[in-house]
């Protein structure tokens, strides 16, 4: 966010005389609008959201001025929802009137013009896409159909670790799980493990999804994202998404191509399905594969790395944890799937980490296309909705010792993932609601017990688990700001 605060100020003479040349435009003076902080002429709040973490930032402001809180961002009309009751409004009540996207420059440009899943403005484009997504390619039986995959890239990842040394050995266990959920990722996507090019495709399309751009806030001032060169980079962040797709896409069309062991992969669906269907388009496959790409496995990762950071900072949770994955499985020497469904305590700390870490802690900004209600106020048409889903996750009034890693609370609970507690959505909920999340869940449950199964971690010499630092890196997924590094011992 630094950019931000040198991008304001470089334009501050710029604004002063749009202040005093523009019109402002008028609401509705009967509109009961929501509570938000002052604003300053033109820039409106922006200043105020120059912290690397914005999620921590909106949380902060939150409490002071209230769960539905009025943010002006530039142009753009803004409202953060920091509570479940008011998620469940936008989320459930007014799903329909607020599930489009707001287009900015980097998304429009990366989704190929709105062409995916993720970023395509609500319409019947995304309506049908969106079936595709939820009928071919993400079903129960699709992502059973992947659990070979998941498997064999978990065990890679355990024998690795085990090849390094005859007993003990020191592992950057987040670089790791990045490379297994990456090769997770790319296997069920187009059939193949991943390699230095999908890494840095990945990063970069992830880093300019986070830029600041300065027309997202100020339309006529598109010519400082030219000077400031964020603009040529997008476009060369593009080019290459565009070069790596399409490479894709030809090496599947490719009568000589050697089919993968491990079955239909989802480009092979894409492409079959377009076959019968004309309306998906080649920007479409590309699309979904940007979305597959973009999130499918930074997820996965970021939730992995956090679960062992929480158990390695209470190790009576990591040893209630590992006893119980070993006295389920026993001598078998591995972790199945098949196993997972015993494991009621690993599954709760699962779900503990995603409350206090979830995957996207704000979720995908929503556009609201018609005036709504949230607890008694007026968001009117146009307006960005931003769902804190990490704010409403360590709420007071929704959770007992909020800040707490107590995954014991889920024992006691039914909480779960599947859209009936608005104080829990790490996958958000509604028409938008991520629909890859089973295969998240299935991901991080099957490594994280693997992990505790093969293995007994300790801390480096010398560090204590109140060293381990809990600091976040900027981005769209978490993850931390340091590597985990840990000392991995071979079970005996």
């Amino acid at each position: 966010m630094a950019a931000l605060h040198i991008s304001l100020l470089l334009l501050l003479p710029l604004l002063t005389l749009l202040l005093f040349s523009g019109r402002r435009r008028k609401g509705n003076a009967a509109w009961k609008l929501p509570p938000g902080p002052n604003t300053l002429p033109i820039i409106g709040n922006l200043h105020q959201l120059g912290h690397s973490r914005l999620h921590q930032s909106l949380w902060e402001l939150s409490k002071e001025h209230g769960p539905v809180m009025r943010l002006k961002l530039g142009h753009v009309p803004a409202v953060v929802v920091s509570s479940a009751g008011s998620a469940e409004q936008v989320l459930r009540t007014h799903d329909l009137e607020c599930c489009s996207r707001p287009r900015t420059i980097s998304n429009a440009k990366v989704s190929f013009g709105g062409s995916d899943v993720t970023f395509a403005p609500y319409g019947s484009h995304w309506r049908d896409l969106r079936k595709v997504c939820v009928v071919e390619l993400f079903t129960t039986k699709k992502t059973t159909s992947f659990r070979p995959v998941r498997e064999d890239e978990v065990q890679r990842t355990v024998e690795s670790i085990r090849s390094r040394a005859p007993n003990s050995v020191v592992v950057n266990l987040s670089e790791e799980l990045l490379s297994l959920a990456a090769n997770i990722t790319c296997r069920t996507a187009f059939g193949g493990r991943c390699h230095d090019g999908f890494h840095r495709i990945t990063k970069e399309c992830q880093e300019i999804l986070a830029t600041f751009f300065v027309a997202d806030y100020f339309a006529m001032l598109g010519w400082v994202d030219v000077i400031r060169g964020t603009q040529a980079r997008l476009q060369d962040v593009f080019l290459k998404l565009d070069v790596f797709c399409r490479r894709l896409i030809d090496d599947h069309l490719d009568p000589r191509r050697q089919q993968s062991d491990d079955g239909e992969d989802t480009l092979d669906a894409l492409l079959r399905l377009q076959k019968d269907d004309n309306n998906i388009t080649d920007a479409h496959i590309k699309g979904v594969l940007v979305d597959i790409f973009v999130a499918g496995s930074d997820t996965s990762a970021s939730g992995l790395e956090w679960a062992m950071t929480e158990l390695m900072r209470h190790p009576e949770k990591l040893r209630r944890a590992r006893d119980e994955v070993r006295g389920c499985v026993g001598r078998k020497g591995k972790v199945e799937e098949s196993d997972v469904h015993q494991l009621a305590y690993l599954k709760c700390v699962v779900k503990e980490t995603l409350r206090l870490h979830p995957p996207a802690p704000l979720l995908v900004p929503r556009e609201t296309m018609e005036h709504v209600k949230v607890d008694g106020y007026d968001v009117p048409p146009k307006t960005t909705i931003y769902v804190n889903a990490w704010a409403i996750g360590r709420d007071p009034n929704s959770w007992e010792r909020p800040e707490a890693f107590e995954p014991e609370r889920f024992m006691r609970s039914s909480v779960d993932t599947n859209g009936q507690d608005f104080k829990f959505i790490p996958f958000g909920e509604g028409r938008r609601i991520c629909p890859a999340k089973n295969v998240g869940m299935a991901t991080m449950e099957l490594a994280l017990a693997n992990l505790l199964y093969s293995f007994d971690w300790d801390l480096p010499d010398g560090m204590k688990k109140e060293d381990i630092s809990m600091d976040e890196a900027p981005g769209i997924a978490v993850h931390r700001k340091y590597p985990l590094v840990l000392v991995a011992t071979k079970k005996s």
